[in-house]
């Protein structure tokens, strides 16, 4: 049976709700889209509206290369048809199509709130089903959030399978760690239990964060920073740098968090 990819409520709450993973996107994957013959770009699921697609379309434009093209692609026809007067082509279109990508081979792949309407068996079939459909040296980038996009992670993969974890956080809003828990990928989200490396790595957050309280009247910035060289110096392997960190942004290898 068919499910429309992307979330009922995407695109109707906080319109800027995947402003971090775009940012991300043109921090982390822009030179792959500047070396790509073909700057092809697949908004897979973008749900109810068309809004994230459009966005992604001007951000890539402006941080990446101008020439790049996005398709967002739906599973539902009548969403397809709602999204096409917002189309402008050849930049931004729209049109049918799940996993397979309607024949499409493009340069990257962002996937956002999708596979959390699936079983976590199906999720490593979806992975496979969309990295073969790439282009050469292609990626995807597959995740969920909140709808205010203040939460979120996301997996980065190439068609060898998954490279990183990403968790990231709006640190002027974060309470606690412990809640990038709820805005886990759907491979991780029900693995948060003790035992399993990711459990393990949202609890070194959460001790470390209650130990770094005497850093909260600098702000939860100054706080966060601490928390993670505190986690860093456990030894975690942490890849990205404290100017990362300083946006709320923590990646780590995949081997480090993948299911037991």
């Amino acid at each position: 049976m068919e499910r429309p990819l992307g979330a009922a409520t995407r695109g109707t709450t906080n319109p800027n709700r995947l402003r971090r993973v775009d940012n991300w996107i043109v921090e982390t994957c822009g030179d792959a889209l500047r070396a790509a013959a073909d700057p092809l770009v697949v908004d897979l699921g973008y749900g109810a509206t068309p809004v994230t697609p459009v966005e992604l379309r001007a951000r890539l434009a402006a941080g990446v290369r101008p020439d790049v093209r996005v398709v967002g692609l739906e599973i539902d026809p009548v969403r397809v048809a709602a999204a096409r007067p917002a189309a402008d082509p050849p930049g931004l279109t729209f049109a049918r199509g799940g996993f397979e990508l309607a024949g499409l081979r493009p340069a990257l792949v962002r996937a956002f709130n999708v596979l959390r309407q699936y079983d976590e068996s199906e999720v490593a079939d979806a992975w496979r089903t969309v990295t073969g459909r790439l282009a050469p040296g292609g990626l995807l980038v597959e995740g969920t959030c909140d709808e205010l996009g203040r939460l979120g992670s996301w997996v980065l993969l190439d068609a060898a399978g998954p490279r990183t974890l990403t968790l990231s956080a709006k640190l002027t809003t974060l309470e606690t760690p412990a809640t990038l828990a709820e805005r886990l990928p759907k491979a991780l989200i029900h693995r948060n239990v003790p035992g399993e490396r990711i459990h393990g790595l949202i609890d070194a957050l959460e001790h470390a964060w209650r130990s770094a309280a005497g850093y909260a009247p600098f702000g939860p910035r100054q706080r966060w920073l601490q928390t993670v060289e505190a986690v860093k110096e456990t030894g975690w392997p942490i890849l990205d740098t404290p100017r990362t960190w300083r946006h709320g942004y923590l990646t780590l290898p995949w081997p480090a968090v993948a299911p037991r």
